[in-house]
């Protein structure tokens, strides 16, 4: 990348979309909520740093576990309703959560957002940490994301990975199988929750701001450009979505302002000629050259459900 916020911007984005895919890609759940998640990871962290006067560590944990809290509320009430009418309440719902925190200025500084997430310097058996140094910063957020991923990958080659893919594929089948569909589309929420506030515990730090459009549903609509332009259902393509969509946005907004208009056109192209987005296409690409066949549930965008999961994840 050509600096290092860029850099540290897609891999916090990246893992937001890769939260999101988690419920999208691979459950087919489609919510437009997503973005409460993220605001209240960054929001509780950055409380956590400036009112509690927290150590960051300790900051990021209560992040992830307001914003898993958050998603098993939402959670419950949205896996009652199906279709476009789950998503349209998880809309609501985050526009609610938004409204909250808007009018929480003591807290949260309401329009302003929330200043002054300053992270200290740490230290830990010998080494400093310092976020004042840009590739500092950069390896440390890369550390949380590493584990992160690999927690996806274990949760996606385990038992319960097969059970999100038959939810996906036709909840009535997997619920005449045994399986406990409610049960197990509120955990996949908790979890995507959960990852979704962890990226944004980093953002926050990162910026050390919180601003208000972390709510918004823009950027809720964000996580959704990035799985589709990346390929959702697989596991490395809310990552390539996310630094296409963001390297895009920062070299347009050097030629003109209206940089929205040129992504929203190249992401209309790729939704209508590379449906199954950059990194699922490239891996459709290699199955035909091979000859291997393609997994049963691929589909392109505009179909019911979210095509299979690519198996680019190591057992």
């Amino acid at each position: 990348m050509p600096y290092e916020a860029l850099a540290v911007n897609i891999l916090v984005f990246g893992l937001y979309a890769v939260g999101f895919n988690l419920l999208f890609g691979y459950t087919g759940l489609l919510s437009f909520g997503h973005a409460a998640f993220l605001g209240t990871g960054s929001y509780a962290t950055g409380i956590a740093i400036v009112h509690a006067g927290l150590p960051w560590p300790v900051a990021v944990l209560v992040g992830v576990a307001a914003s898993a809290l958050l998603g098993a509320v939402i959670g419950f009430l949205a896996i009652r309703t199906r279709g476009i009418y789950f998503s349209m309440v998880t809309l609501a719902l985050a526009q609610i959560v938004y409204y909250a925190f808007y009018k929480a200025e003591h807290w949260t500084g309401g329009e302003n957002g929330l200043r002054g997430v300053r992270v200290d310097p740490w230290e830990f058996a010998g080494f400093r940490l310092d976020f004042t140094n840009p590739t500092t910063k950069y390896y440390v957020l890369f550390l949380f994301v590493a584990v992160a991923l690999w927690l996806v990958s274990r949760i996606l080659a385990s038992p319960f990975g097969a059970v999100m893919e038959a939810i996906r594929e036709n909840d009535k089948r997997a619920a005449a199988c045994g399986y406990d569909v409610a049960r197990s589309k509120l955990l996949v929420f908790v979890l995507s929750a959960a990852i979704c506030g962890l990226a944004g515990a980093l953002r926050a730090m990162h910026l050390s701001i919180v601003p208000i459009d972390s709510l918004h549903y823009l950027t809720s609509g964000q996580a959704v450009m990035m799985c589709l332009l990346g390929g959702m259902g697989t596991f490395f393509g809310p990552f390539v979505g996310a630094a296409l969509f963001l390297y895009l946005e920062d070299v347009v907004t050097n030629l003109t302002s209206h940089w929205m208009l040129v992504v929203g056109v190249i992401f209309m192209l790729f939704v209508l000629f590379f449906p199954r987005g950059v990194w699922g296409t490239l891996l459709h690409e290699i199955r035909r050259r091979t000859r291997e066949p393609e997994p049963p549930a691929a589909r392109d965008v505009g179909e019911a459900a979210a095509p299979a999961p690519a198996r680019e994840v190591a057992p």
